[in-house]
């Protein structure tokens, strides 16, 4: 039953990406806007659905497997993120992109954590 659940969650996450993608489409050579806004969105929702899911108590192994690894796993993509990084090289923008991209999925993590910490209060 796992299996099903991080497969729906995955399916989930990665039409949405797909969709964000659609929406706002990455220009050849400029920054890669759709990566980056996924993966803070992500890191955001990771940090406030980690701090959801273990205050809820009891078993919470179903509802980490949806939403964090299922949902957010393939919402998020890191493999994007690594090959655009290599692609924009070290150029000013690369380097640009990749620190911002490193520093803002953390800060948003850590944001959502915040959040999530008042919220369950």
């Amino acid at each position: 039953m796992s299996w099903l659940l991080v497969a729906l969650g995955g399916a989930i996450g990665s039409v949405a990406r797909y969709g964000v993608w659609r929406l706002w489409p990455a220009v050849p050579g400029g920054w890669p806007v759709p990566t980056m806004t996924v993966n803070l969105l992500g890191s955001f929702a990771i940090g406030l659905f980690y701090i959801y899911i273990t205050a809820r108590g009891g078993s919470p192994d179903q509802a980490r497997l949806f939403w964090m690894t299922g949902v957010l796993g393939g919402f998020t993509t890191y493999s994007a993120f690594a090959l655009e990084s290599a692609l924009l090289g070290f150029s000013a923008t690369g380097v640009a992109y990749m620190l911002a991209t490193f520093a803002g999925c953390l800060i948003a993590a850590f944001a959502g954590m915040k959040i999530g910490t008042v919220l369950v209060g």
